[in-house]
């Protein structure tokens, strides 16, 4: 970068975006606020070296911001102005920092001549998001002197990347950012590697020496395609079955051998069997959260009834749920790479027991015979997605019985193949497939393709109007059943034949994706997904398909009337 004469002044506005460049920053999410004017400006300056991606609502901004951030495990930078600009924006920061994901959200604020007067959207942003309030971010900063700049830029980038990555506050006064200054970017931060004590590789080794049915839950934030490729190097010397945490599918390939599933929503009953008996769980990144551990019931806490190997990037983390018999603080890529070269037996009584583990997996891969009367099979359309769509394509969906469908019959290749594929939700928030689509085309020019639910869409769907500007595509495929189908697949297991609150009345999703700009189709047949498909495909704009589902097919497992049926029969059990 060719920065101007050192003594040289320039407003901080765009000193901050220069400080941005020195950190690689290539695109920033956000909506244009009148309280960082002279930030807005920079961009311009610099309109050749950093893109200012303009979106329509601050929840879709922030949504892009951290799926760039999971996509290259820097910092996504989001953008946005005070009061609403930013409680809008918080959902996204709530994402990142519950998936471990880095992100620094940059919120213009009032003046300091104005502060503490509840002026005009002034809020009091480290009570909202700071984590002394058990809030959302890791740290929340506010810059009163513009000098300063390039030290609270570095230190953001240093919270969100090191130890547990998560997003990160920086309030930028109105008055602070038309300031002169005469400072200079800092150089290009890495993130600071962890690596594990010898003394509990040691330990580690003597209990998987000690054990008979071990398996690995791979997962979490962090990770990189070096790291993806040691923890197969590590699987494959120890002859180790691993299951993906829930919504960290591509953590480790789901073509390899000793591939036992994910660990989530819909868990195999299987595979959740097999981790019960387990006398080994070796956690590697995961947080072992609610939705990973069924509700703490395949691990119970506090004190699981297998052994318990927890290796997490945060000392906070470790023992806070489980109090773990062996807890090794490291970062993934140190982690892997040393358990890597963890020396291993020639023969280990559980190679069985792994190839067992993979063999349930691909049973459970297999889908039952369609229907002869549904009009629409929702495994033959995803194996129809899995043949068509290139390997490293972007898989994208927010939260919603729609998004089982392609976490039950798609399988990643994973990080080891050199990319990373799944970007969804541990947050579990509705509208996050549609931005973080756009965003990973936009940030890596890779395809994208998003699955939502019609409620789910209609959460973020105006951020087709942002891809249409910024030359961006993606694929949407949108299952339309006219209900907010998790809510009411609940209301069918408690309140039997009560339905209320989950009804919807929708627009003509595809008049609507043209009136934004994309292709729309329409299909209320499987045999017409095929070509529809591949003509979005080979299409070099956005396209929306449309399939109209029946509100029966709730679930890949359940229909309603099941679900019904199930519940009244557990009432008058009782």
């Amino acid at each position: 970068m060719n920065h101007s004469a050192i003594n040289k002044e320039q407003i901080a506005g765009h000193l901050l975006v220069e400080c941005l460049i020195e950190q690689g920053v290539k695109h920033v999410f956000g909506v244009p606020g009148e309280s960082f004017l002279a930030a807005l400006d920079g961009f311009h300056a610099y309109k050749d070296k950093i893109d200012f991606v303009i979106c329509r609502q601050e929840g879709g901004a922030a949504f892009m911001a951290e799926a760039a951030g999971k996509l290259s495990q820097r910092p996504g930078i989001c953008m946005v102005t005070r009061g609403p600009g930013a409680t809008n924006a918080s959902i996204g920061v709530h994402a990142a920092f519950q998936d471990s994901t880095p992100m620094i959200l940059f919120v213009g604020d009032v003046g300091s001549d104005f502060r503490d007067r509840e002026a005009f959207q002034e809020l009091d942003y480290s009570s909202f998001f700071g984590p002394s309030t058990g809030g959302m971010a890791k740290r929340v900063e506010r810059i009163d002197d513009p000098e300063r700049i390039p030290e609270y830029i570095s230190r953001a980038f240093a919270t969100a990347m090191n130890g547990r990555p998560g997003p990160v506050v920086l309030v930028l006064p109105e008055d602070m950012l038309t300031k002169l200054v005469k400072s200079r970017p800092l150089p290009r931060l890495e993130a600071v590697q962890a690596w594990s004590d010898p003394g509990s590789l040691r330990t580690l080794r003597e209990m998987l020496l000690a054990s008979q049915k071990p398996f690995v839950i791979a997962g979490g934030g962090g990770w990189t395609p070096q790291a993806a490729q040691a923890l197969e190097r590590f699987s494959e010397n120890w002859k180790l079955p691993v299951g993906n945490a829930f919504r960290f599918q591509d953590t480790f390939d789901n073509h390899h051998p000793n591939y036992a599933g994910d660990v989530g929503i819909g868990l195999n009953p299987k595979l959740a069997q097999r981790i019960k008996e387990s006398d080994l769980i070796i956690a590697i990144g995961p947080r072992l959260g609610e939705m990973t551990t069924q509700g703490y019931t395949l691990l119970k806490a506090p004190l699981a009834q297998q052994k318990l190997v927890h290796v997490h990037s945060s000392p906070e983390e470790l023992n806070r749920v489980y109090r773990a018999d062996l807890a090794i603080l490291s970062t993934m890529n140190a982690a892997a790479r040393s358990l890597e070269v963890l020396a291993a037996p020639v023969n280990v009584p559980w190679e069985s027991w792994t190839a067992q583990a993979n063999a349930d997996f691909i049973a459970n891969q297999t889908p039952p015979a369609p229907s002869e009367t549904a009009l629409i099979d929702m495994p033959s359309i995803v194996d129809c997605i899995n043949r068509h769509l290139p390997q490293d394509a972007v898989l994208t969906n927010g939260a919603g019985n729609f998004a089982s469908w392609v976490h039950r019959y798609h399988r990643h290749h994973g990080l080891s193949k050199g990319h990373k594929t799944q970007l969804a939700p541990t947050l579990g928030s509705m509208g996050y497939g549609v931005p973080a689509g756009i965003a990973a085309n936009i940030t890596t020019g890779r395809m994208a393709f998003t699955i939502a639910g019609d409620g789910d869409f209609l959460m973020n769907g105006q951020e087709l109007a942002t891809a249409c500007q910024h030359g961006a595509k993606s694929i949407i495929v949108l299952l339309n059943n006219g209900m907010y189908g998790t809510i009411r697949m609940h209301q069918e297991r408690e309140y039997p034949k009560n339905e209320s609150g989950s009804k919807l009345i929708n627009p003509d999703f595809v008049a609507l994706a043209k009136a934004y700009g994309y292709e729309g189709v329409r299909i209320t047949r499987t045999e017409e997904f095929e070509s529809a498909f591949k003509g979005a495909v080979e299409n070099n704009k956005g396209t929306l398909i449309e399939i109209m589902i029946d509100p029966e097919l709730i679930t890949t497992r359940a229909t309603l009337s099941q679900i019904r049926d199930a519940g009244i029969k557990s009432r008058d059990s009782k």
